[in-house]
């Protein structure tokens, strides 16, 4: 049976989320297509001879800009039966069969699409136990197509990705993992990861990011899988997603990461406001987030803190307060821009629909944002968001500090009569510091940032 797989966005990565299921539909004989439109485009031939097509949604974005792919298909080839899979397909899955979409799985989805193309069985959103084996990435553009790592000399390498686990064992109330898995985690055989990190390298990967929501929900088996690719390349580095709280119950581990290439650690630290964080769940605090960047410093390992810096309990001190926090921790180059001015988004079947403050403030769900949208209490808040996401496109890729001086300028979280080192004549920076300034001459450019980072921007 001819099967197309499509994926919209992930992350600027080679999706997982068509490689895997592509592996079993191929053991199961049938003739699969696998199109990433993220690097490329659809071929009328593949849309036309498609029996099945299913979409793999892991994220908000993706899911937005698969709708008009769907409806696109449908008109082209109204016989396809169109599938969507992955963590954001059940959370959507009125909307999507409302775009004709008529089978619906969650991210646990190989063996659900094996027996919808058999049509053996019937198929759910369940999360079913399932016997993983190696992803096929055949079909798929070349790594060197996707987003690389940049490194702070000026040197690029190639990135491959992978997943050692899925699902997460915490439930964050803003996490849209949580109504899909509510705290259930999944482990990949270590032999299954490091198969498909093995298939990467030979495509010339340099560098792996495991997709992992959380990387140390398993400890023991991120110990493993480190301690084995490292052994098998020991110059391969690599990334991962750690919480706040796992960093710091698993210090002990902070150092084998940093020894058996890991360059730098993600984590979700959202805020330094103690009571947002309880409004999340997130299960840390702001002395947290502390202590975990100085542990991870001295284990000689580079912290990527990200953030959902403006929500509805956000006020401009607090604002302030979080860019003072950051700089006081000397993390300002390992912020990327984009995270000064996340919004936090309430999606369907969100946990954060559960607190009155909430609901007070969401509109009715939207299907275009596929959000429940809300305004601040203080429009001055929206305003400055509004003008922290314009200041960050204004040159991507001027230096951080710039941005982030520009940023600190903005938000009035120091003196207005201490003036940013930028210029903002036609739009541009312009990486003048207060003693080039004086001596009337230009410092030389710099980098943009000191720390390595994938040269992707991230959405969600």
């Amino acid at each position: 049976m001819s099967i197309l797989l499509i994926s919209t966005y992930d992350l600027g990565r080679q999706p997982f989320g068509l490689a895997s299921p592509a592996a079993w539909l191929r053991r199961a004989g049938h003739d699969v297509t696998a199109v990433d439109l993220s690097r490329d485009t659809l071929s009328p031939d593949h849309v036309a001879r498609a029996v099945l097509v299913a979409f793999y949604l892991p994220m908000h974005t993706a899911t937005r800009l698969a709708l008009p792919v769907i409806d696109t298909i449908r008109r082209a080839n109204p016989q396809a039966s169109l599938c969507a899979y992955g963590l954001y397909a059940p959370l959507n899955a009125e909307l999507l069969r409302a775009h004709g979409v008529t089978h619906v799985l969650g991210p646990e989805a190989e063996a659900d699409l094996v027996a919808w193309a058999d049509s053996t069985g019937s198929t759910g959103s369940g999360l079913a136990r399932l016997g993983f084996i190696q992803p096929d990435r055949s079909g798929l553009p070349p790594l060197s197509q996707y987003a690389s790592l940049q490194m702070p000399d000026g040197t690029r390498r190639v990135v491959g990705a992978t997943e050692a686990t899925r699902g997460c064992k915490h439930r964050c109330r803003h996490c849209p993992i949580v109504p899909v898995y509510d705290g259930q985690f999944r482990v990949v055989p270590v032999d299954v990861v490091l198969a498909d990190i093995r298939a990467q390298v030979e495509q010339g990967a340099q560098h792996i990011t495991f997709g992992d929501p959380d990387f140390f929900n398993g400890p023991t088996h991120a110990r493993r899988i480190v301690e084995a690719l490292h052994q098998e390349w020991p110059t391969l580095t690599y990334d991962a997603t750690i919480k706040i709280e796992h960093l710091l119950r698993q210090r002990d581990l902070l150092p084998v990461l940093a020894r058996t290439g890991g360059l730098f650690v993600t984590s979700a630290v959202e805020s330094v406001d103690d009571a947002v964080l309880a409004k999340l769940e997130k299960g840390h605090t702001r002395a947290d987030f502390v202590e975990a960047a100085a542990r991870c410093r001295d284990a000689g390992l580079t912290l990527v803190p990200t953030f959902v810096a403006f929500t509805p309990w956000t006020t401009l001190e607090g604002y302030g307060e979080l860019l003072d926090v950051v700089d006081q921790l000397g993390l300002v180059d390992n912020v990327a821009p984009v995270q000064w001015g996340i919004r936090l988004l309430v999606t369907w079947r969100s946990r954060l629909l559960e607190l009155e403050d909430i609901r007070a403030l969401a509109g009715p769900f939207d299907s275009k944002t596929l959000t429940h949208p809300w305004r601040h209490s203080d429009p001055a808040v929206d305003e400055l968001q509004a003008a922290v996401m314009e200041q960050v496109g204004v040159r991507a890729t001027r230096p951080r500090p710039e941005t982030f001086d520009a940023i600190v300028h903005l938000s009035h979280a120091r003196p207005p009569s201490l003036a940013p080192p930028w210029s903002a004549s036609a739009g541009e920076a312009s990486p003048k510091g207060p003693a080039a300034a004086q001596a009337g001459t230009s410092a030389p450019p710099h980098p943009r940032t000191s720390i390595p980072y994938l040269n992707e921007p991230w959405y969600c």
